[in-house]
């Protein structure tokens, strides 16, 4: 079996123990707290009121500008606070909804439609109207996505996960994946295209055999090799097509977009069910937490519910335990356990802090060889440090990935993506993304 990759990238451990947990249901959470920015874009503009009751799946938060999502309630309850809060996915306070949750679910669900006779307008307005944005972690609003701008004759589908403990879309594609299938369709009928694939990771060999078998003549299944970064966008891409995305352009702009498969089981709860993104299946694992599993969650439920409740707490006796949304090579640390979920939250990674201590570049190229978008970490490091934003623009500051395939490989541990995440940041701020 030939197995396709990409140039560059690293083998963290893997440490996938939840790969035969199944997808357990978690009870419903008391509060849940709900941020206004759960997309890419402009946050959305709440539209509801303290002490107004809301049923589940209601509109909470409307979209303002072209990119931007509805946010819709998670539970039946009463809205108790509406203010900003601290984000660390946005480092900075965010609109955010509290609700107490009152009683079960009360339903508030999307307008029927029927997929198989619907213009492609009419799914495309269902997607929109359900607030689905990227579930592999991106969070861009999805309806965006799929009115690409150029015309696209190819649709892959994400089922690569190759970040360490996360298993959610590996498990969704064993126990979902006729829903995820039916998913593939509708998407296949608002983007007008005919060839689709599904990248999957050889160390996910039991939902490749499954797929080859169960999706034979409607979707390709390619085996990657397992390898981090794999499931980037733009090295799936690469792996499955051989076609490389233009610096600072988009997969539409070779004709391409690529969906996580966790998308596509949100895709077809809008259609099918009637379902606005209210949940989301994530994985909580980590050798620092008593019960590791896969779960179905809802959004804005707190991190700190979800370690007590289904991760029976943390293990005792081990100190600085590092708590990260996502996982351990681009998650994002918390600072509290106050942080609600996000809808682009695919897991909580509870491992024990590791103390790496920095000396200076050794010039020994190791970042170069793992950086699978073929940069120069080591000088992208330096310039951004140095505040020569410019000079690193011109060298590939932006195509960035912040994989940290850099920082994993570095034997001196220097933390390049830290300075160059900054530097994107504070170029973007004073050029407003132009030189």
């Amino acid at each position: 079996m030939t197995l396709l990759s990409f140039k560059g990238g690293v083998h963290p451990p893997e440490k996938k123990l939840t790969k035969n947990a199944e997808i357990k249901t978690a009870p419903l959470p008391q509060k849940v707290v709900v941020f206004m920015l759960q997309h890419a874009g402009a946050p959305a503009k709440p539209i509801v009121q303290v002490g107004q009751q809301v049923k589940t799946g209601q509109v909470i938060g409307e979209p303002q500008g072209t990119i931007s999502a509805y946010v819709h309630s998670p539970v039946t309850g009463t809205v108790t606070s509406v203010s900003k809060i601290n984000s660390p996915v946005h480092g900075m306070a965010v609109e955010a909804i509290t609700i107490e949750r009152t009683s079960d679910d009360d339903w508030e669900l999307l307008p029927a439609v029927d997929y198989e006779r619907a213009s492609r307008e009419e799914l495309l307005d269902i997607v929109k109207k359900a607030g689905i944005v990227g579930l592999g972690g991106a969070m861009f609003p999805t309806h965006v996505k799929l009115a690409p701008p150029k015309p696209v004759d190819t649709l892959i589908i994400n089922g690569a996960e190759c970040e360490p403990y996360l298993t959610i879309d590996h498990r969704v594609m064993i126990e979902r994946n006729d829903e995820v299938l039916l998913g593939i369709e509708i998407t296949k009928r608002i983007l007008g295209v005919k060839s689709v694939y599904i990248g999957i990771e050889y160390n996910k060999k039991d939902a490749i055999d499954l797929l080859e078998k169960k999706w034979a003549g409607k979707v390709q299944v390619v085996p990657l090799r397992t390898k981090y970064p794999q499931g980037a966008e733009k090295q799936l891409i690469k792996a499955i097509t051989g076609k490389e995305v233009p610096s600072g352009g988009l997969p539409s702009d070779i004709g391409i977009v690529v969906q996580n498969v966790s998308t596509m089981l949100a895709i077809k709860q809008a259609i099918i069910d009637r379902k606005p993104l209210i949940e989301r299946g994530m994985t909580l694992s980590g050798e620092c937490v008593k019960e590791n599993g896969n779960w179905w969650v809802r959004i804005g439920t707190p991190i700190s519910w979800v370690i007590e409740n289904l991760g029976k707490g943390f293990v005792e006796g081990i100190e600085e335990v590092k708590v990260l949304m996502g996982g351990p090579m681009m998650g994002i640390p918390v600072s509290s356990l106050d942080t609600p979920l996000l809808k682009g939250n695919n897991g909580i990674t509870v491992i024990q802090e590791q103390e790496r201590i920095s000396t200076n570049c050794i010039r020994c190229s190791y970042c170069v060889f793992a950086c699978p978008m073929n940069l120069q970490p080591y000088l992208l490091d330096l310039l951004s440090r140095k505040k020569k934003y410019d000079e690193a623009v011109a060298i590939g500051l932006l195509d960035c990935i912040e994989c940290g395939s850099c920082s994993y490989s570095c034997p001196a541990n220097v933390e390049h993506v830290k300075s160059i995440k900054l530097a994107k940041k504070v170029y973007k701020a004073l050029r407003g993304g132009k030189k």
